[in-house]
């Protein structure tokens, strides 16, 4: 349910979602919904978590990639982050950021995991590509704050050739000109 959620606000966005609607699309009864999630800002927040999930599922796959360097891996996940197909997830995912950081108990789950969710097996790649251990929790969360940053501007200016230009100078920074 919340794969074709997701799927479908991908292709849609939130705006004037409503859980009847949402339902009748991916062919679930809006009770149904309710029984699940409770509310939409609950199912909203589920969504998000899979969105997330999927991300750190496919930098995963990259990281494993033997043929692409962390820095190549990283730009693939950038690409993938930033499709305009893909724009309305990101911006629901900074909507219900702000939600939760305004204390809207309805989104402030969001909160769990947000970012160490992402901190381990960023860590872990960062061992794994030679950090010294006692840096790479840091060079990690410096990563993911970084590229949230990034998305942001991206969202919020609509400027690609720009956020391309300052992702690009970040991997330079963070991997050496080589990157």
């Amino acid at each position: 349910m919340v794969d074709a959620a997701l799927a479908h606000v991908t292709e849609h966005g939130i705006t004037d979602l409503s859980l009847r609607g949402l339902g009748d699309a991916i062919g679930v009864s809006h009770r149904m919904l309710i029984h699940y999630f409770g509310t939409k800002e609950q199912l909203l927040v589920e969504i998000v978590r899979a969105a997330e999930r999927r991300q750190r599922e496919l930098l995963s796959r990259l990281r494993a990639n033997p043929a692409l360097s962390p820095a190549d891996a990283a730009r693939h996940l950038w690409r993938q982050l930033t499709d305009p197909a893909l724009a309305a997830q990101e911006r629901l995912f900074f909507e219900l950021y702000g939600y939760a950081l305004r204390g809207r108990p309805e989104a402030a789950s969001i909160l769990d995991g947000l970012v160490t969710d992402w901190l381990d097996p960023l860590t872990a790649a960062e061992i794994a590509a030679g950090t010294n251990p006692s840096k790479a929790r840091s060079r990690a969360r410096l990563g993911l704050a970084t590229v949230r940053g990034l998305l942001l501007d991206l969202l919020a200016t609509g400027d690609r050739e720009g956020a391309d230009a300052a992702m690009e100078e970040f991997l330079e920074m963070y991997y050496g000109r080589s990157a």
